[in-house]
């Protein structure tokens, strides 16, 4: 475990733990010790989906249902609470059992995002929920005030999809090339074809969907822009 007082990081969160045990167990992975932050996580999961959700509504009146929904998936995702975790410097201060330390446990994003909804949960039952509430409206101040058009959000695969489905073409096909790295931290690489036209474009990325989604917004860019088939990077 880290030795080092977690008072800098309730500084960078901006809430003082009345009981900083709370805050130890948020940090604390299963691979550390039966008592560790999977109970917070799924407190705090669903308290940042609630909050996240009323504050779309509000800010949203007139999007439909579907749309909330797209632009909630967009901010409490993986990729959008890792790079929180980031901003928060959460893994520094993660307890971590000897494995995950050294295959680069405190990088990722699995680890981190799951981190940060544990120290949400953990806000919860320290302060309330007005105070979990702040602390998520703190943590996505720059996010929602810059929130996209939900109509950016559909994902590139039904993007890609709809795009062929009006011009009459066939409907895309994903082939995985290879896949590499250990077990716990692979890499695919994925094709993406359309039958009838000579373009094949790629994607890699950590897991499969993703560098799916990747190989489908370059197809996208081709289709639409008939701009070079390059191989794009993702991340998961």
């Amino acid at each position: 475990m880290t030795d080092a007082p977690t008072k800098p990081l309730m500084d960078a969160i901006q809430y003082q733990f009345k009981e900083p045990a709370l805050l130890d167990e948020a940090l604390t992975h299963r691979s550390v010790s039966e008592r560790n932050n999977e109970r917070l996580e799924f407190l705090g999961d669903s308290i940042l989906n609630f909050v996240i959700a009323s504050e779309l509504f509000v800010r949203r009146p007139e999007e439909p249902e579907g749309a909330l929904s797209r632009l909630r998936a967009s901010l409490v995702n993986k990729d959008s609470l890792a790079a929180i975790a980031r901003q928060l410097q959460l893994g520094d201060w993660l307890h971590l059992g000897s494995g995950e330390r050294k295959s680069g446990g405190r990088r990722r994003d699995s680890i981190l995002s799951d981190a940060v909804e544990s120290i949400i949960g953990a806000v919860y039952l320290d302060g309330g929920y007005e105070s979990s509430r702040a602390l998520i409206l703190r943590l996505y101040q720059e996010r929602l005030a810059r929130l996209p058009e939900a109509s950016e959000l559909k994902d590139p695969k039904t993007r890609l999809q709809e795009y062929l489905q009006s011009n009459r073409l066939a409907l895309p096909t994903y082939e995985v090339n290879r896949v590499s790295g250990k077990a716990h931290d692979q890499t695919f690489n994925v094709s993406c074809h359309v039958a009838g036209i000579d373009i094949v474009t790629t994607g890699t990325a950590g897991s499969r969907r993703r560098a799916e989604q990747v190989a489908a917004a370059a197809m996208l860019d081709r289709l639409t822009a008939d701009s070079p088939a390059e191989e794009t990077q993702g991340n998961d």
